[in-house]
């Protein structure tokens, strides 16, 4: 195509649809459905009919600023003629230094130490690593157990996987997976929380459901518990109130890690730059990707307490000795550097967390008004994310929610669904107007999937 701007027509568009293995789809509904995005500017999409649709989830979570960010574009234009590529291994750049150091700072306090992954999948399975290797280091070679959550997405590694608590995403590969891991209850209860704003007040006493698991187990056996603050990618499951702060407190007395998988609440989904901070829990361990470049360019990471690196750094070992043997050939790539430092400028100095805050009160007066249509039996939200739980059709769980994601598209908006929920996370460069024009095309989405 000479035109990079020129729409595709839709036969040129799916060429290569035989070659296609699409990830977390049904691909023998997208074969005989097809949906292609041809172009995306601010919070809008533009499909390849030409068809705008607002962009209800921030891409996959990792779009806060949008699309077409001038800056980022500028930044990685520079960027890509001045050092596209510098190995990751015994060198570094002084971009990816001084991003570490950004990133260091926005953190909660003690929190130092970056170490840059691709994604959030390689970010916990790096966490993870970290967390075995500090207690063994330190004498607790024992502690080789770890302690995810029911309903918890934590990627698709096979650390990740075991400590995840999607049951889809899980019984497949069951027979492989990393020995040893227990599972706190998820913390959704319909009957307690139904149109819950904000954090539930019912279900802080699930925390201690982690003083069983220690009991049953010993804590000398237990290296990590990994949490997302909330549990999004399962349809945004807010935490009760008090129940990171109860987990922190377990985890602090029986000398286990804590670790916040933030993928998708870091950056300032929260209106602050992590949800740690929201809650005013600080971990020993944050896992983040997705909006540190805005999606861009993949990039990811973990943040580590000084006092992890320097256990790592006082191995009986000599100087030139690797302490961790753990890494990727893109770890920390200039290219992903340098569009990291132009989204944390729009993100800070821009003013675009201060903008997600603002929203917040919006997004939930919008979401909330879909109280009574038919067929919503739930609505959640924190932050700027949201959810909605449709009633689901006997027999087919999901179609219900595709049959929305289906008339969402022929109104307007992209939507994303896991089961029959649909979630929303808007870029924090929306209007108060367009969250609005998002909730009205919905609310008809849900109104037609409920007449079929």
């Amino acid at each position: 195509m000479n035109d990079p701007k020129q729409v595709p027509t839709q036969e040129a568009s799916l060429a290569g649809l035989d070659n296609s293995w699409l990830p977390f789809t049904p691909n023998r509904y997208f074969q005989a459905h097809p949906k292609l995005m041809a172009s995306a500017r601010g919070a809008w999409y533009t499909n390849t009919e030409g068809k705008q649709l607002f962009d209800a989830l921030s891409g996959l979570w990792c779009c806060p600023l949008g699309h077409a960010h001038a800056g980022i574009a500028e930044a990685i234009s520079r960027q890509v003629l001045e050092l596209d590529y510098s190995p990751a291994f015994q060198i570094s750049n002084p971009l990816t230094l001084s991003l570490a150091k950004r990133i260091a700072d926005l953190a909660p306090a003690g929190l130092d130490r970056v170490f840059f992954t691709n994604s959030g999948s390689e970010a916990v399975d790096t966490a993870l690593k970290i967390a075995y290797g500090y207690q063994r280091l330190r004498g607790e070679g024992s502690r080789t157990r770890f302690i995810g959550r029911e309903k918890a997405y934590h990627g698709v590694g096979f650390g990740g996987m075991s400590v995840g608590g999607m049951p889809a995403n899980r019984k497949m590969f069951g027979p492989v997976m990393v020995p040893g891991v227990d599972h706190l209850p998820h913390t959704y209860n319909l009957s307690e929380m139904a149109f819950s704003k904000g954090m539930p007040k019912w279900g802080a006493h699930l925390a201690d459901e982690l003083e069983r698991i220690v009991a049953l187990h010993d804590a000398s056996t237990i290296a990590a518990v990994i949490v997302e603050p909330i549990q999004g990618s399962v349809g945004v499951v807010v935490p009760p109130e008090g129940y990171l702060q109860k987990l922190r407190e377990i985890c602090t007395k029986h000398g286990i890690l804590l670790i916040f998988d933030e993928v998708i609440t870091g950056f300032g989904r929260m209106g602050t730059p992590f949800a740690a901070q929201y809650f005013g829990v600080t971990p020993d361990i944050i896992c983040f990707a997705k909006g540190v470049t805005n999606g861009i360019i993949p990039m990811g990471g973990v943040i580590v307490r000084e006092d992890i690196f320097q256990t790592f750094m006082g191995i009986n070992a000599p100087q030139y000795a690797v302490e961790l043997c753990h890494g990727f050939t893109y770890s920390g790539h200039p290219m992903a550097a340098a569009a990291g430092h132009a989204a944390l400028d729009a993100l800070t100095e821009g003013g675009a967390i201060t903008q997600a805050a603002a929203l917040i009160p919006v997004l939930e007066e919008v979401i909330h008004s879909l109280k009574g249509e038919p067929g919503v039996i739930d609505i959640r939200n924190i932050g700027l994310a949201a959810a909605v739980d449709l009633q689901p059709i006997a027999g087919k769980p999901g179609a219900r929610a595709l049959k929305t994601f289906e008339a969402g598209i022929h109104e307007g908006v992209l939507l994303r669904f896991t089961a029959d929920t649909i979630a929303m996370g808007p870029p924090f460069i929306s209007t108060p107007d367009e969250l609005r024009a998002m909730g009205d095309m919905l609310r008809r989405a849900i109104r037609t999937a409920m007449a079929d």
